[in-house]
């Protein structure tokens, strides 16, 4: 698990090294989604190849409000920030539209890299923009997203930062129009392709099938539009990345409401304290061990 003392500038080249590897048969990287520094800590600890930072989360972890355009760059960048100090392995996170036009990409993109980010999505809906799988959603002209990721390739500092185009066009404006986009995207020059809530296996093929030799982000989405496939499916099929973006939030949301429905019904836990971590267990995940022995190292 990461130390105060780490160096943190290997995060790109690291998710680099393990995309290729991905797209040479190793199967794809899984990234679960989180919304804070505490859930990071959790999936770095589990194992996990990579961290996704989710903005439908961030959103409901911050604002406690639904993933609607809400949150701005520095809200988003600081949320990046946490969560990038307390993992090993590459975070990819999400920079929803840019939040802005190509010259606010530029600033999006070099802020996640001094964030300590190792990837980042840019998306082309229309700013406010709307989770993926949600419904009502619009879309930039191509042409405009297209200058978008010209923009995030110049911007960027370190040539090994991935950079993932991401379309919503596959609801407003059908499949042919989101692999044209695609298209752009890759003649732009992004690293990754996500092509965002495609409805049955046979979208799901095709769009792998158009784009063979390129990376693909496939987004696992509980309740969502896309089918939920088993890894194995996924890794068949040639994805070099998958993010499970909600499940983390969902988990603990659903854990919250449990222990105060209870809470609000016996009026103390002590009756099923013994169900919860342990204090002692928690402070373990979270480091302590690591802070003491700092301070028996720089103490006086």
């Amino acid at each position: 698990m990461a130390d105060l003392l780490r160096d943190r500038s290997d995060g790109p080249a690291a998710l680099r090294t393990r995309l290729e590897a991905a797209m040479n048969g190793a199967g794809p990287i899984v990234a679960p989604g989180c919304y804070d520094a505490l859930g990071a800590r959790l999936i770095g600890q589990a194992g996990f190849d990579a961290v996704y930072m989710t903005g439908f989360g961030s959103s409901a972890g911050l604002l406690g409000r639904p993933d609607v355009g809400l949150l701005g760059l520095a809200e988003m960048v600081d949320n990046a920030r946490r969560i990038a100090d307390v993992v090993d392995v590459p975070v990819v996170a999400d920079a929803d539209t840019g939040y802005g036009n190509q010259i606010n990409v530029i600033r999006t993109v070099q802020s996640y890299e001094r964030a300590g980010v190792a990837g980042l999505h840019l998306e082309d809906q229309v700013l406010p923009k709307k989770c993926g799988h949600m419904e009502g959603k619009q879309v930039v002209p191509v042409e405009e997203m297209a200058g978008k990721i010209r923009a995030a390739v110049a911007a960027r500092r370190n040539p090994d930062l991935v950079l993932i185009a991401r379309t919503d066009a596959r609801a407003p404006l059908g499949m042919d129009e989101a692999l044209r986009r695609a298209e752009a995207c890759v003649e732009a020059g992004a690293d990754v392709l996500f092509v965002e809530a495609l409805q049955g296996e046979d979208e799901i093929e095709r769009v792998r099938r158009e784009f063979a030799e390129v990376p693909m982000l496939f987004n696992w989405v509980e309740g969502g539009k896309t089918p939920p496939l088993d890894l194995a499916t996924i890794a068949e099929l040639g994805f070099a990345m998958v993010i499970m973006p909600i499940g983390t939030l969902l988990a603990a949301t659903a854990a919250m409401q449990h222990f105060l429905a209870r809470l609000k019904a016996d009026g103390t836990p002590a009756a099923f304290v013994d169900e919860l971590m342990g204090f002692g267990e928690f402070n373990d995940a979270i480091g302590l061990a690591e802070i003491d022995e700092l301070e028996q190292r720089f103490g006086g």
